[in-house]
């Protein structure tokens, strides 16, 4: 391979096609790559506060597979791409923190199943992203990383809990990077950062080794810039894995070719999709001084409405509207305030030695959370719950009775119609500004992470005032392949993405 020069490839915007062609054409080698990436951090994560800890390991990778490339070409499919990963997923060469200071020494002894998933597809784990603290909350504010701040607008939120994810992957700190969805956090931050998020089906990806919130709900997805690169990431990501059974049901799911196959430029000829229109519009007023959401839902609506008619453009049948469930029953099947101090337990045993504490609530008691998510721990009454009483709890078991039959009407009503997916708005409201907190009544994540139906969220346009709006297609189970056909096709027609102007080429 020929010798690259620091500047010899565009970085900007480069997916995993774009970085393999240099390579392949001696434009760029892996190490080049991170060092250019990590030049891009040093130069601009000051003002986003997207990336918590960089990994002191990634150029002797880099190097290494350098040397894998002469001598035998690639060793997978994203041989040499620089990837961050949220820090709730375990890496034996970096603390995985949560983003809690209390966990800042805190060295699982192995990866999480999804990391190494990547490294053996070739990835170059760059770095970890800063998080809503323990994920729990939509902001991405953590006591060990502070407020991580909009990609297109430094005084607005970037959503969470992912939001360090999305934001470093929207400014080009970084060509992947991954986020774990309990509900929103791989399609609000992607939405609010004009990026692509994927919340696969239950099943489909493991949970080992990412730290958790609710069990029942938790997912790790992708977190880029394209649909193709999504593709490539579940592909990845995706797989069996023996320490979590319930990857059990999607052991068989992966289409021959993988995702990667069901790229259609032509997706969306033919397809039927219905517009949810009870997932759009202000849900209630405001505590953050504001008179009304709805000037906000409107901007919203309108741009979704746009992509709605590119759909039809490009050959979809909408269906618009279709009602889906009660937004009630979705409220009533919520179960994380009863799952997550005992998933917690679980995980701080597993990892041993690791850390010295033994439950949240000594981690709440230290003292070291950030102030806003402290209060909403306290509120939440997750530390009220016994974890050892939760199995057998009556209320909980008709919790989760009740996604059951969530599940059955989602998948029903799409039968029903003969749809391939359900469209909406990830959120109601674009970013709102800082110190706001985002309004978690307004995200519309609970059908996904109820149903364990996956979705897709993509660019759709911005606001007037600049600030990234999605649009998400919700699928039945294991369809992701439809869905990335879908996706896709809507990327051909629309092209809204284009990348943050505060975060131009370094000279």
């Amino acid at each position: 391979m020929t010798a690259a020069t620091p500047d010899s490839f565009d970085l900007l915007e480069a997916t995993v096609a774009d970085v393999h062609a240099a390579m392949e054409a001696g434009e760029v080698t892996a190490e080049a790559l991170v060092e250019r990436y990590l030049d891009r951090i040093d130069r601009y994560d000051d003002d986003l506060n997207a990336v918590l800890t960089l990994n002191s390991s990634a150029r002797e990778r880099a190097r290494d597979l350098d040397r894998r490339y002469e001598a035998d070409g690639p060793v997978g499919p994203l041989h040499g791409v620089p990837t961050l990963v949220k820090d709730n997923h375990d890496t034996a060469d970096m603390a995985t923190t949560a983003g809690c200071a209390a966990l800042a020494d805190s060295r699982p002894p192995r990866d999480a199943f999804v990391v190494e998933r990547l490294r053996d597809a070739g990835a170059v784990i760059l770095g970890k992203t800063n998080l809503q603290e323990l994920s729990f909350g939509v902001d991405t504010i953590s006591s060990l990383g502070g407020e991580t701040r909009n990609a297109y607008s430094r005084s607005h939120r970037p959503s969470g809990s992912s939001g360090g994810t999305a934001v470093a992957v929207a400014a080009n700190l970084a060509t992947l990077g991954t986020g774990s969805d309990t509900c929103s956090s791989v399609r609000s931050p992607p939405a609010f950062n004009a990026c692509v998020g994927v919340r696969p089906t239950r099943g489909l990806v493991s949970r080992t080794g990412i730290v958790p919130l609710s069990l029942t709900q938790d997912t790790a997805g992708p977190i880029t810039r394209t649909v193709g690169d999504a593709a490539r990431m579940l592909d990845a990501m995706a797989g069996y894995d023996p320490a979590d059974p319930v990857t059990a049901r999607g052991a068989d799911a992966v289409p021959d070719g993988g995702y990667v196959a069901h790229l259609d430029p032509d997706g969306l000829a033919g397809a039927r999709v219905g517009v949810v229109r009870q997932f759009f519009g202000t849900r209630g007023e405001p505590d953050d001084g504001r008179e009304s959401r709805t000037a906000d839902a409107a901007a919203v609506t309108a741009i979704v409405d746009d992509a709605i008619a590119a759909f039809e453009s490009a050959g979809a049948m909408v269906v618009d509207p279709v009602e889906v469930v009660d937004l009630g029953k979705l409220e009533s099947a919520r179960v994380l305030t009863y799952e997550w101090a005992r998933d917690f337990a679980r995980y701080l045993e597993e990892i041993g030695d690791a850390t010295p504490y033994d439950s949240l609530a000594e981690v709440v008691e230290t003292g070291a959370v950030a102030e806003s998510i402290a209060a909403r721990i306290e509120e939440s009454g997750a530390l009220d719950v016994d974890p050892a009483a939760v199995d057998g709890d009556p209320d909980y078991l008709r919790r989760l009775r009740r996604r059951e039959e969530l599940r059955d009407e989602t998948l029903a009503t799409m039968v029903e119609h003969d749809l391939d997916a359900l469209l909406y708005p990830p959120s109601r409201v674009p970013p709102v500004e800082i110190p706001a907190h985002q309004p978690f009544e307004e995200l519309n994540c609970e059908l996904s992470a109820h149903t364990g139906l996956p979705s897709i969220a993509v660019p759709a346009g911005t606001t007037d005032g600049g600030l990234p709006v999605g649009v998400e297609l919700l699928g039945r189970a294991f369809a992701e392949p439809r869905l990335f056909e879908l996706a896709s096709g809507f990327e051909r027609v629309a092209d809204p993405r284009s990348p943050p102007a505060d975060t131009r080429p370094l000279e």
